[in-house]
């Protein structure tokens, strides 16, 4: 299953948090062209350290299909930020 939403949570270091819900679709169509810009980036980076393009994105896939469920946190200093995916 593709994610559909992420949810990012922010504490900052007053005090206050801040909670984002950030749909998939909507952003990806948003970001594209710098998606294609990253496709094409990757590639090239395929072709000069000589790994097939087809079996690096059928791990990028892998790994996309694997993200629903999943949390993670990243924190520095006072702020930190968990992001939630759904």
């Amino acid at each position: 299953m593709i994610p559909q939403l992420v949810t990012v949570r922010v504490h900052r270091s007053n005090g206050r948090r801040v909670r984002l819900y950030i749909p998939v679709v909507p952003a990806v169509l948003v970001l594209s062209p710098l998606l294609l810009l990253a496709v094409l980036g990757a590639v090239v980076a395929c072709l000069i350290f000589r790994i097939g393009p087809g079996g690096a994105l059928r791990g990028a896939g892998q790994v996309l299909w694997a993200l629903p469920g999943t949390r993670f946190e990243m924190a520095q200093g006072r702020t930190a930020v968990l992001v939630g995916v759904r």
